[in-house]
């Protein structure tokens, strides 16, 4: 006979989500491996109920209880799983810290992903959302992933032109959105690494080095974190609340006119990205509250709970800054977490 589920009711998850935020999980279960997926399918009374997949919790805003089976991706474990003539390849279970993987692949001289060093969340949820930073995204070095379908009961396994990744997003934000369960993601690490310093920050960071390592840009970018984000463990926060922008490259030549400061990218396909950050902070908005609920001093991107907040009081935070680059700039800022 097959051993139940752990499954726990009224589970706070206000620890297991970087706001910090109250919420309780009607139905909570951990998951470690591809058959308690399968077990949960199986069952129904489960399959019947809501899901949300939780990894890090990081890139999520909770604004009320969550009356659905809360899946908490928790298994462990990382390898080389084999190489090419060009590539080392690279496996992480996708309960395991992002950060952590990336710093172990470093320490076996494994280069490729430095640029998003310090970036919080899970393996299983940075395909989701193509984490990107300093002039990097995930999508640069991503060779493979393997999902559970929970429609099908099988175990997928994706490439990258299957994840169908853009910026910020993918296929689980569309078709698989609902439905796939990431439990591990493989990797092809370079074996002749360049560094890669386009982003004009890094760069200067780095300036007094001349041919630096991968660990030393990693560092690098780990120093201008800490110096601009705070750390979710002492101020609760989700990293860039906002998505940067795009725009057509008329928008942004009509708005240089009556901004000649405005900080835009070109981009490949003629588009324009704004820094958005720019925007809320021409708003005024860098640094103030609203109550509980605030804009990080040092980053406008980042909106805070100072203690005390509720995700209602970040999410009306959160749309008073819309309404004012909108009213200012013409300009639809798109918020990045998920909001529950």
């Amino acid at each position: 006979m097959t051993a139940p589920l752990p499954i726990a009711n009224d589970v706070s998850l206000r620890a297991l989500n970087t706001f910090g935020v109250e919420a309780l999980a009607r139905a909570y279960l951990p998951v470690s491996s591809i058959e308690t997926l399968a077990a949960v399918r199986a069952d129904k009374a489960m399959a019947a109920m809501p899901r949300l997949i939780l990894g890090g919790g990081s890139n999520l805003l909770f604004t009320q209880d969550v009356d659905a089976l809360v899946l908490h991706m928790i298994s462990r474990g990382i390898s080389a799983i084999g190489e090419d003539a060009d590539h080392v390849f690279v496996c992480a279970q996708s309960g395991e810290s992002w950060h952590g993987f990336v710093q172990w692949t470093l320490a076996q001289d494994l280069g490729g992903l430095e640029n998003l060093s310090l970036i919080p969340g899970s393996v299983g949820a940075a395909p989701i959302q193509n984490i990107g930073a300093y002039g990097s995204e995930m999508a640069d070095c991503f060779h493979s992933l393997r999902a559970f379908d929970f429609v099908s009961g099988k175990v997928l396994t994706l490439t990258r032109d299957d994840c169908a990744f853009s910026y910020r997003d993918s296929i689980f934000k569309h078709a698989l959105r609902d439905r796939a369960v990431i439990v591990d993601v493989t990797f092809a690490l370079p074996k002749r690494w360049q560094p890669n310093l386009r982003y004009a920050e890094l760069a200067q960071e780095i300036a007094a080095i001349s041919k630096p390592t991968a660990m030393e840009i990693s560092a690098a970018v780990i120093a201008i974190r800490s110096r601009k984000l705070p750390d979710p463990a002492i101020t609760g926060n989700a990293g860039s609340f906002f998505k940067n922008p795009v725009v057509s490259a008329a928008q942004r030549d009509s708005l240089l006119v009556q901004y000649p400061q405005l900080v835009s990218y070109a981009q490949a396909d003629g588009s324009v990205k704004l820094a958005a950050g720019w925007l809320i902070d021409q708003c005024g908005w860098k640094g103030r509250s609203l109550g509980a609920a605030g804009v990080h001093e040092r980053q406008a991107l980042v909106l805070v709970n100072r203690g005390g907040a509720s995700g209602q009081d970040i999410l009306q935070l959160a749309e008073r800054i819309k309404e004012d680059v909108a009213l200012r700039f013409g300009v639809k800022l798109e918020v990045e977490p998920v909001v529950i």
